[in-house]
């Protein structure tokens, strides 16, 4: 078996880890989260996710967190997406690198996607 020579490791903790916050959590402190990740030396951010503050709250704001970070040389500071139109956001507020997700098809499939972790 051969092994690949890198490997990348992408940070999903501004976007995966707060996104299932109760409390909302004010753009300044993402900002803060993001600036201080950067500083710790990871190559990769994945800042927010561009999806609707009424499915995902703790997404709102993320335009604004990419406006606010102090973007380090070097790093990659990406954003989640889960459709074409999701894709323009990112766009528009000068992401670099956006990863689409788009949900399940199938109704079952969607249901599980979007139930709470255990």
């Amino acid at each position: 078996m051969s092994l690949p020579q890198s490997a990348r490791l992408v940070e999903v903790g501004p976007r995966d880890g707060l996104q299932n916050e109760k409390q909302p959590i004010s753009v300044a402190d993402k900002v803060r989260l993001v600036d201080d990740l950067s500083a710790a030396g990871l190559g990769y951010v994945e800042v927010g996710s561009f999806v609707s503050p009424k499915w995902v709250p703790q997404m709102a704001g993320s335009a604004e967190v990419f406006a606010g970070i102090k973007q380090k040389p070097g790093v990659v500071y990406g954003a989640l997406t889960p459709n074409l139109k999701g894709f323009e956001a990112p766009v528009e507020a000068g992401v670099k690198e956006v990863q689409c997700s788009p949900p399940p098809a199938r109704p079952s499939r969607r249901r599980t996607s979007t139930a709470p972790s255990p």
